[in-house]
This record gives C-alpha cells, structure tokens and sequence, in this order.
C-alpha cells in the first residue's frame, strides 16, 4: 500500500499534489533523496529501489495496489499495474475517487475508507482462501 515505485518524478499527478496534502511532491523527493541520494533520477538507480524501473514483470506474485485520486502516487501505481498485466501478471488495483494519500487512516470513518479497507481484505481472502 502506498508503494513509493518511481524516482524519476515524472508523472501528471506528482507535479499536480505539489504544497497540498499530507504527503506531497516535496515529501516524495525527500523520500528519495533519503533513501537514493545523489542517483536519484539517474540510470544508476536499482530496480529493487524503484520498481517502476524494472523492464520485465513476469513472474511476479499477485499484488494489490490502491491510491487516491488525488495523491502524488496515482499515475505511477496505475503505470505499474499496467506493466504487470502487459507482462501477464495479476494485479488488482483500485483508484479511490477523491482520496489523497493515507486517507483511510485519517477519515477512518468514511464511506470511501470503509471501502477501501474492505477490498484490501477481501483480496487477501482470496489470495489466502
């Protein structure tokens, strides 16, 4: 959940959550920059860092990803689903309408977190039933 995938920050959505929210562009590069330093952006970053760079996604296990529409991680979860079903793999993945990032945990009582919170498990019903 909440996957951080993609250092090169390139995608509409982290350029459109910048200065909003509680986890934004800026939080994202602090991100990293803590964890890559200096290769950050660079071809010198490892696909075990940044999955997104990875070119071939076969083989992986299912895998659930969900994000909030509005939140930087939109377009790079979206993009790696994606990449997953392209390369034959199984992935689930949910876009909640209006969430930003973490929205469950601040708004537990929401209808969209009750919903979210309920396909995460159900998937994991499935994935362990």
């Amino acid at each position: 959940m909440y996957p951080m995938l993609d250092d090169r920050d390139a995608t509409v959505s982290t350029h459109q959550i910048e200065g909003v929210g509680v986890w934004d562009r800026d939080s994202n590069l602090l991100g990293w920059n803590a964890l890559l330093g200096a290769r950050r952006g660079t071809d010198d970053v490892s696909i075990y860092a940044a999955p997104a760079r990875a070119t071939d996604l076969s083989g992986l296990p299912p895998a659930f990803i969900d994000c909030g529409s509005a939140e930087v991680f939109r377009d790079e979860d979206v993009a790696y689903a994606s990449a997953i079903w392209a390369a034959g793999g199984q992935a689930e993945l949910h876009v909640w309408p209006g969430g930003f990032h973490a929205f469950e945990g601040f708004a537990p009582q929401a209808a969209l977190s009750h919903d979210a919170v309920e396909a995460r498990d159900r998937w994991i019903r499935r994935l362990l039933g």
